[in-house]
């Protein structure tokens, strides 16, 4: 199964999340993440949706999907036309005998100590997914409390916008 992501430029209006998420689920994709946000203006929001299946379907949810009302534009972003990236925060149990390790990791990876306390740590990390993978397969040798990660947010590269695709 090949991983797509898409952007969606959608109406900043109340229900059309629904309506688009609901269109994967009919199509029985899984998406594995989901990131949505008001756009440059308040009238749009950009839904970016990461998921897996096969080409024709993908080709067939897309089609689909300009079929929603609000859906006002739609593209398709890989690692060779996209800038990605992540956010994620790690809650570490702030154990004296790993504490040097963990540092070690932190800075091996370029995150950020963003909250100390006696009983935990909290790192903050950015980049992209594969980054955020391996900083966990690391952090599963000492005590995760907790994880939270954005999804991705990506933008195409270069002058084109989303919204140049239906001349907004």
């Amino acid at each position: 199964m090949n991983k797509y992501t898409l952007a969606v430029l959608v109406g900043n209006q109340f229900g059309v999340l629904n309506r688009v998420t609901s269109m994967f689920r009919r199509r029985q994709f899984n998406i594995s993440a989901l990131t949505v946000s008001e756009t440059e203006s308040n009238e749009y929001s950009r839904i970016t949706i990461i998921f897996a299946g096969d080409e024709i379907k993908k080709k067939q949810l897309v089609d689909q999907l300009y079929k929603l009302p609000d859906v006002y534009s739609i593209k398709e972003l890989n690692d060779t036309n996209s800038i990605s990236c992540e956010l994620m925060l790690v809650k570490m149990k702030n154990d004296p005998a790993t504490r040097s390790e963990l540092k070690a990791a932190a800075e091996a990876y370029e995150a950020k100590l963003v909250d100390y306390s006696k009983d935990s740590v909290i790192y903050q990390i950015m980049g992209s997914s594969r980054k955020m993978d391996e900083f966990i397969n690391l952090m599963r040798d000492h005590q995760i409390l907790e994880i939270c990660r954005t999804g991705n947010v990506s933008l195409e590269i270069g002058g084109s916008t989303i919204r140049q695709t239906i001349n907004l």
